[in-house]
């Protein structure tokens, strides 16, 4: 087993969301996730769904098995589709990017929104 750490592919998608059309659709998500992974060199791919789950609330199943490999030391890149995938509450998603993910050594990378922790 190589100790390459894992690429968590992260897509969320609320009741709201859906009623806005398929444009932020998981399997959309999915898409762009992996598409950005693949020409920007990342492997050891993992995708982590929450279908149907509010950002406001980070109480999230899918949310939750990747802090666990981050908490694990599993995974050293997550990666969304922008910002507002990893949660609606912009103060907790700024605790995350600025305090949780750098102190647990995890890159973080939300496509559309040219961010990039690194």
């Amino acid at each position: 087993m190589s100790n390459q750490k894992i690429t968590a592919l992260y897509c969320r998608l609320s009741q709201e969301d859906m009623r806005q059309g398929d444009s932020d659709s998981i399997i959309n998500q999915k898409a762009i996730l992996e598409k950005y992974a693949k020409e920007n060199g990342f492997e050891k791919i993992q995708v982590f769904t929450d279908d149907g789950y509010s950002g406001v609330n980070f109480e999230r199943p899918g949310f939750q098995q990747v802090l666990d490999g981050m908490e694990k030391g599993e995974i050293g890149t997550l990666i969304t589709k922008d910002l507002s995938r990893l949660g609606r509450n912009y103060l907790e998603v700024g605790s995350y990017t600025d305090m949780i993910f750098p102190r647990m050594g995890v890159r973080y990378i939300a496509v559309n929104d040219n961010y990039d922790s690194l």
